[in-house]
């Protein structure tokens, strides 16, 4: 296990910085609680691994602000973790206080509960279409790069391609606050799904989105088209943002996960 800290958005650099030594006796505390996120480790267990799921929950506690211990699980050398502390589960899995819950979403839901204005940034979207904005696009990827037969190939990507642009078209209609702002706007101009400012679904994409376009590049000389200009713009906006660029693993860490996901075509 690695321990890792972050004290929110005004922390200065990467918020996953390692300590060294013995795991600290009192974790960051915040109010009466105290929040402790476990990750999947880097195959080499020294950094953050290839895991959405944990990347969500770490972008929603880095946006909330919120000061909580990162620790990261070697899931080769660190089986007690998992034993003592949530047995029969797999990272992500969140410790409140001495409480475990481990499903993602109902920590999603949890978080959002206990982390709330005015102390704590609101990240429910205002609009519902946006938990539906690119839901699909993830497993049309997983049916393209698991594909071993040459004849299905493109209809695969075309496939991949028309959830994208169902994304894209999102992306570039206007929402009903740039409209009420600006009657005329034709194009959407905003930097993530559902505003200017990340929600709950971008934190659940945006890992996705990245895992596309790293493997499909590398594996299928393939990338998300640059035509598609709402696509392109939303994860521009993402690069730019700390809850994003500090939680991405490395590209040799996705790249690795899926070497024995992407077969060679018969």
């Amino acid at each position: 296990r690695r321990e890792h800290t972050a004290g929110g958005p005004a922390a200065s650099g990467p918020p996953n910085t390692e300590l060294s030594g013995p795991r600290p006796a009192v974790m960051a505390e915040q109010g009466n609680f105290t929040l402790e996120l476990f990750v999947k480790a880097s195959d080499d267990g020294e950094s953050i691994g290839h895991c959405p799921f944990s990347q969500r929950l770490f972008m929603i506690l880095i946006h909330k602000g919120v000061p909580f211990t990162l620790t990261t699980v070697d899931m080769k050398r660190a089986p007690e973790v998992l034993r003592d502390l949530a047995p029969g589960s797999q990272p992500p899995f969140l410790l409140y206080n001495n409480e475990v819950k481990t499903d993602t979403n109902k920590i999603e839901e949890f978080l959002e509960e206990l982390l709330q204005p005015p102390s704590y940034p609101k990240m429910a979207p205002e609009h519902k279409e946006s938990f539906q904005a690119g839901s699909d696009v993830f497993h049309k990827f997983s049916a393209y790069i698991k594909n071993q037969l040459p004849a299905q190939e493109d209809a695969l990507q075309r496939n991949l391609l028309k959830s994208l642009l169902l994304l894209d078209k999102y992306m570039l209609v206007p929402l009903p606050q740039e409209l009420k702002a600006n009657p005329n706007q034709s194009v959407s101009q905003r930097k993530f799904l559902d505003g200017d400012t990340l929600t709950l679904p971008d934190c659940n994409l945006l890992p996705k989105l990245n895992i596309i376009n790293t493997v499909c590049k590398y594996y299928r000389k393939f990338e998300i088209p640059k035509d598609l200009k709402g696509v392109t713009r939303y994860m521009e906006n993402a690069s730019q943002m700390k809850e994003f660029k500090y939680t991405c693993p490395n590209t040799e860490e996705i790249l690795l996960f899926y070497r024995s996901w992407v077969k060679p075509m018969n």
